[in-house]
């Protein structure tokens, strides 16, 4: 075919800093002295980070069949993830601080590791469980805003629900989060537990130009403002704990492909039980997509009678989600409305069907459709039919919803230019 061009996350970093200064007097003396023939390292812990780096890429490609290890474009692919994946545990490394915290980018188009969903921006930030915390900002107008608190090896995390605080006339909120509230004080507060050491937001859109994200900030209020200069020994942890981090979910999710077509879920879907991290309340289902040029999927459900958050997205062959601003890759309920008789359908294809509810596999001929039911009265299992793509429209209501290929690219200018409004970084 031709080419047309995060919880786990937490449990990876969480805590390294913390082990690494715990061994650092023994292995920074260790990398002090000078190698025999050699001269001391000028900084302690990159050779380590430079070496975990280079075997990275092979420790990937060694999940994958002989048949992907050996295709050119799947090895660049997986130099562009342990890029990703870098990237995105630099600017925790870098950047978290429980005693000066501030909610960082953490996973998201660019940073497209552990499969970020296309309608969500995810942040996060450090916390120490003995300081004292403000969590304040404005509230929004999307779905779903929440903060988690990230428990290692635990799926069950405490969620605080923006939208269930007190705010004033002016949508402003402002909550304390502790281990326990102050003395006389009755103001909104949330409980932080004695093993959470991370918080992780997520904004979730449907109506990208029509919705309003809220403005989220934190600040530790349980000592006073300054960051003095980190020691030799805080910054070398930081740096020890990096390559563990990387080494972590750079290669987690890239056989994840397979191994769901292995189970037989080909053109057909499961429900999925979510790693560790995934958004409360949310029922998942997917299943590997595997087409030629000239073949469609027909994707058929019944719509719950409520729902907070629907949406459908793409993955490539590696789980990296399917640009979707520049792509018409993903679908929501803002997004997908159903047919005229209740059932919602959407197509899979390369090819542009004509039909409003499409996504675009965008030149990628096999990944995974991944599907998420938020706060729903049910979770139906849609099916899955293949067919030509020359016949896709004798499978559809003869009122199905269509769009020309210029209203196509209309769309697709609204979609990138509403979701560069978000505030993503």
């Amino acid at each position: 075919m031709a080419s047309r061009r995060i919880g786990a996350l937490g449990a990876a970093i969480t805590g390294l800093a913390v082990a690494a200064l715990a061994t650092l007097p023994m292995a920074a003396r260790a990398q002090e002295a000078a190698p025999e023939g050699g001269e001391a390292a000028p900084v302690v812990g990159w050779d380590e980070f430079v070496d975990s780096l280079r075997g990275l890429p092979a420790r990937m490609l060694a999940k994958l069949p002989k048949s992907m290890q050996q295709d050119p474009q799947i090895r660049a692919e997986i130099g562009r993830i342990a890029l990703e994946a870098l990237a995105s545990c630099s600017i925790e490394v870098l950047g978290a601080d429980p005693q000066a915290p501030v909610f960082l980018p953490a996973i998201g188009q660019v940073l497209n590791v552990g499969q970020p969903n296309a309608d969500t921006v995810y942040k996060s930030t450090s916390v120490d469980p003995t300081q004292v915390y403000r969590i304040a900002g404005k509230a929004g107008t999307i779905p779903i805003a929440v903060i988690a608190q990230v428990l290692p090896g635990s799926n069950s995390r405490p969620h605080l629900d923006l939208s269930a605080l007190h705010t004033d006339a002016d949508g402003r909120f402002s909550v304390l989060v502790g281990a326990e509230p102050p003395e006389g004080y009755d103001g909104d507060f949330w409980k932080l537990e004695p093993d959470t050491r991370r918080l992780m937001m997520r904004f979730v859109s449907s109506d990208w130009s029509g919705e309003v994200q809220p403005v989220v900030t934190i600040e530790r209020v349980s000592g006073p403002m300054g960051r003095p200069r980190p020691s030799a020994e805080e910054l070398t942890a930081r740096l020890r704990s990096l390559p563990r981090a990387v080494g972590y979910i750079a290669p987690m999710f890239v056989a994840r492909v397979e191994a769901l077509a292995e189970e037989g879920y080909v053109n057909r879907f499961k429900a999925m039980v979510p790693p560790e991290g995934a958004l409360a309340s949310q029922f998942y289902y997917d299943g590997v997509f595997d087409l030629k040029d000239d073949e469609a999927l027909i994707i058929e459900s019944d719509v719950p009678e409520t729902c907070e958050y629907r949406s459908l997205i793409l993955t490539n062959g590696l789980y990296e989600t399917i640009d979707w601003t520049n792509n018409h890759s993903s679908l929501n309920g803002a997004q997908a409305d159903p047919d005229s008789d209740g059932k919602l359908r959407i197509v899979v294809s390369e090819e542009d069907p004509g039909v409003r509810n499409w996504l675009d596999t965008a030149g990628y001929s096999r990944g995974i459709i991944q599907g998420r039911w938020t706060g729903c009265s049910s979770q139906p299992i849609p099916s899955v039919t293949k067919v030509k793509l020359a016949d896709v429209r004798k499978h559809l209501p003869a009122d199905v919803a269509t769009v020309s290929p210029e209203e196509r690219d209309a769309l697709i200018r609204e979609r990138n230019r509403a979701y560069q409004e978000r505030a993503l970084w």
